[in-house]
């Protein structure tokens, strides 16, 4: 009888073990379909078809980068960050002439014009964070895209939190430089913001190199200059993905401290622990835990 018993109980094992495996790959289904819901939804809307394939694009690369990282795969982050991050930098920038920078956001939204960058940052950096916080940061943004590769991923130094103040002066620069262009009605001001776009690029990619090597620190520029954090940071508060942490299984070790690239305070639940909207959710923490604290 009890032979019986285990010979059957083996069929309802191996379906078990399929369903918490499928379970794993919920979340990347889940990311997939939301970003699929805005490619429909913007493609009725605006009746274009590039929306529809632009977001299912990057949902297909997001769902697929994330499940490659559910499964284990070291590249997966790096795969979403080199899928998405040149696609925007390299297609839509460069090729397309669209200026996906903080300056092309503030130039088609003085325009009232509901596209390109304007819709980009309400669904990956003011509305978004809602959902997925800093995710942008650790897996689409494509001047992280190249600082990741640099040698410092585990910060070297303390946090230098008095620099936190010129990101809000970078902030301030862009809309007082585009107000200007656009206030003194300069010729073909949509150039410019092509050019602006290119320059602004490269003196990006100078400063985060540059900062990464001087203060050991890849994640640096994010820090202390990328502007873009303004509009990312109030939402992250609220975000619905985060690191959440078990202080009972807590052994206060310190590891998941020492491995997180931007200085946030993992090893503590509350949304108030410091540097938490600064969470890029790279999960580094939750392979550095001992104890399977953190999750």
């Amino acid at each position: 009888m009890n032979k019986d018993k285990r010979v059957q109980s083996k069929p309802a094992q191996k379906e078990a073990i399929k369903r918490n495996k499928f379970r794993k790959y919920v979340p990347s289904i889940l990311l997939f379909l939301l970003f699929e819901i805005v490619a429909v939804t913007l493609w009725l809307v605006k009746k274009n078809l590039f929306y529809l394939l632009n977001f299912s694009y990057i949902g297909g690369c997001l769902g697929l980068g994330t499940a490659l990282f559910t499964a284990g795969k070291q590249y997966a982050r790096h795969f979403i960050q080199l899928a998405v991050g040149s696609y925007m930098l390299l297609y839509l920038g460069v090729i397309s002439h669209e200026n996906m920078q903080i300056e092309g956001f503030w130039y088609y939204l003085f325009l009232g014009v509901f596209e390109a960058a304007t819709i980009h940052y309400a669904v990956a950096k003011i509305f978004g964070p809602l959902f997925f916080g800093r995710g942008w940061c650790g897996y689409a943004c494509w001047t992280a895209m190249v600082l990741d590769f640099l040698p410092y991923k585990q910060p070297q130094q303390p946090r230098k939190e008095k620099l936190g103040f010129l990101r809000y002066v970078m902030f301030v620069l862009s809309l007082a430089l585009v107000s200007g262009l656009m206030l003194i009605k300069i010729a073909k001001l949509e150039q410019i913001m092509f050019w602006l776009f290119i320059v602004g690029n490269v003196l990006y990619y100078i400063l985060g190199i540059g900062l990464a090597f001087v203060l050991k620190d890849n994640r640096a520029f994010c820090k202390y200059l990328c502007p873009v954090t303004v509009f990312l940071k109030p939402m992250s508060y609220f975000s619905f993905l985060r690191v959440h942490c078990d202080e009972s299984k807590c052994i206060h070790c310190d590891k998941c401290l020492r491995v997180c690239p931007m200085n946030v305070e993992v090893n503590k639940e509350s949304r108030k622990r410091k540097n938490g909207t600064e969470c890029i959710l790279c999960y580094e923490c939750t392979k550095a835990c001992p104890t399977k604290a953190l999750h």
